[in-house]
């Protein structure tokens, strides 16, 4: 497997599990993870929550983690990443509100570099325009943003996995064995059963 160069959007009350996992996974495997927040430099923080299902009509929040970035958003030069990953959680809803993370997923897609995002991260790949035509999964509360953007808003269980090309989706934390598999298979890291 080759390593690939990683970079993940991260934003204040990030869903925990959703930057936390990920990160950590995909470094165990061997690839190298950038974690950048605008607005936050290389040694920064970013405040985490913890979402869970526990039979209210939506979810629950706590408190999570202080999730330490590794690298400065505003050095990042797209080019130089093989792949991006877009938690959830509530940073996606202020994140695609910043005009420089909009083209720096819009660079993502015009170059076909695999883009994996999970519960509320597709909120940020509606807003930049890159869903036209393309069919994702997201939290169910998304499914309108997707189709407002010209996407398809696909429903799979809360831990499944919905792959489109280069693109690989899923609703919320409980997919993480799978959306993660999927994630490996598209960089083209091996994964063993």
């Amino acid at each position: 497997m080759a390593a690939k160069k990683i970079l993940m959007l991260v934003g204040d009350f990030v869903e925990d599990y959703e930057a936390m996992v990920p990160f950590q996974a995909l470094a165990m495997v061997g690839h190298t993870v950038h974690a950048v927040c605008p607005g936050k430099k290389a040694g920064d923080k970013v405040r985490t929550a913890v979402h869970d299902f526990e039979g209210d009509q939506t979810y629950s929040e706590k408190p999570g983690h202080n999730f330490a970035l590794n690298a400065t958003f505003a050095e990042i030069d797209p080019a130089k990443y093989d792949a991006l990953v877009i938690p959830g959680g509530r940073a996606p809803e202020y994140l695609r509100l910043n005009l420089k993370v909009l083209e720096l997923v819009s660079d993502f897609f015009r170059e076909n570099k695999p883009v994996a995002a999970v519960c509320h991260g597709p909120q940020i790949l509606a807003a930049a325009g890159v869903l036209k035509g393309r069919t994702c999964s997201a939290y169910p509360a998304v499914g309108p943003d997707v189709a407002a953007c010209g996407g398809v808003f696909r429903e799979v269980p809360m831990d499944g996995v919905h792959v489109d090309g280069n693109l690989v989706t899923a609703p919320a934390w409980p997919a993480h064995p799978a959306w993660l598999r999927a994630f490996l298979e598209v960089l083209g890291s091996k994964v063993e059963a």
